[in-house]
């Protein structure tokens, strides 16, 4: 896609980016308006390790990305947790989410990281071809404990 940007969000995306966060939370049906505002800060705090990259065509957003750096006992440097992918109904099956995963994969070899890595459901069938596609299942199966 020669017209795709994909970039650091800025804060004048707030308005798109809210359009696509409301979406990503509606396709997992959750509901996060208590933490979007403080989610959002936290991608222009220095001292944050959490980041968001946007894909920009021409001024259009298309999706987002956020990622989260943090140290792991299984390596020497920080290893990069793909938290949120998400890719507007028009962008899908275009290379976006592609775009974006490679995106954060070259920001987390720019910092050392050893590993990228993410979670998706299992019943997201969509997603998990392309996962299957651009990198390996690592086995694992993930479990929760609300505090």
């Amino acid at each position: 896609m020669s017209f795709l940007v994909l970039r650091a969000l800025k804060r004048s995306d707030r308005p798109q980016w809210d359009t696509l966060w409301s979406a990503y939370q509606q396709f997992y049906q959750v509901y996060l308006s208590a933490v979007t505002d403080t989610t959002f800060e936290r991608f222009f705090e220095k001292a944050e390790p959490v980041h968001a990259l946007v894909a920009d065509a021409e001024g259009v957003l298309l999706g987002f990305t956020h990622y989260v750096f943090h140290r792991s006992t299984w390596s020497q440097g920080p290893v990069c947790y793909l938290q949120d992918l998400y890719t507007s109904n028009a962008a899908r099956g275009r290379g976006v989410a592609t775009a974006l995963i490679e995106a954060v994969r070259a920001q987390a070899a720019d910092c050392g990281a050893s590993r990228l890595y993410w979670n998706t459901h299992e019943d997201n069938a969509a997603a998990r071809s392309l996962y299957d596609k651009v990198a390996a299942r690592s086995g694992f199966i993930q479990y929760r404990k609300q505090i």
